[in-house]
């Protein structure tokens, strides 16, 4: 049976540390203390999640402590001086957030972070209410499938793809680098087998020795009427 794509929802964390946008600087780091994260989503009326904010956010106020008003960089770096002068969740928070519905593929949150440059994401749902977040380190969880299981899984995508008896095409998976041995009788397909088996979540590389039937490499023309 095929398995993939995972969701967010199977690997996100339910159980999330958030402030309210009232939320005064030392109880923001007080809660970043206790519960040993970078980042806390910020929240608005029903648990809505309007911004987040991370300890890059908070370290302007240290950074500008000691600093000369109307210095040039301070005037290129407005925000950062303005995020030193800030006392609230609401006033220190990135906003909007980035966020991941709880339906999203484990890709498309990879995708989401790596063009955000974050680490980690609140998961929303519809209405955009806090469900959980999902890191970086939950993405990477796919690749603590067994091999057996992923074996099981090519198995099947392969069988779906070409027709010949999986008997003929065997599957062996190791550390997660899948080898397919065999006899294809449609060289062609081999690149798209590739992708699917690369599409297997957990799959780290594919590696192909097949060959092609005897009798589709060679064939002896049938006898004329004369010999």
């Amino acid at each position: 049976m095929q398995n993939t794509p995972h969701l967010v929802s199977d690997v996100m964390t339910q159980t999330v540390a958030a402030v309210d946008q009232e939320a005064r600087f030392k109880e923001i780091v007080e809660t970043m203390e206790r519960w040993q994260v970078s980042a806390l989503p910020v929240l608005a009326g029903e648990g809505r999640v309007v911004g987040v904010v991370s300890e890059a956010d908070l370290l302007p106020k240290e950074e500008f402590r000691e600093s000369e008003g109307g210095r040039l960089d301070q005037l290129r770096r407005f925000d950062d001086v303005r995020r030193a002068g800030a006392l609230t969740a609401g006033e220190l928070m990135t906003a909007p957030a980035l966020t991941a519905p709880a339906d999203a593929t484990l890709s498309q949150a990879a995708r989401t972070m790596a063009r955000g440059s974050v680490k980690r994401l609140p998961v929303v749902d519809a209405h955009g209410v806090l469900q959980g977040i999902v890191s970086r380190a939950d993405l990477l969880k796919v690749f603590l499938r067994s091999d057996d299981d992923l074996a099981e899984e090519v198995r099947y995508v392969i069988g779906e793809l070409f027709a010949t008896p999986v008997r003929d095409l065997r599957v062996t998976v190791v550390d997660g680098v899948v080898t397919l041995c065999g006899q294809v009788r449609d060289t062609s397909l081999i690149p798209v087998a590739a992708r699917l088996v690369r599409a297997v979540e957990g799959v780290v590389d594919v590696e192909f020795d097949v060959t092609t039937p005897a009798a589709a490499r060679t064939r002896t023309p049938m006898a004329g009427p004369h010999g």
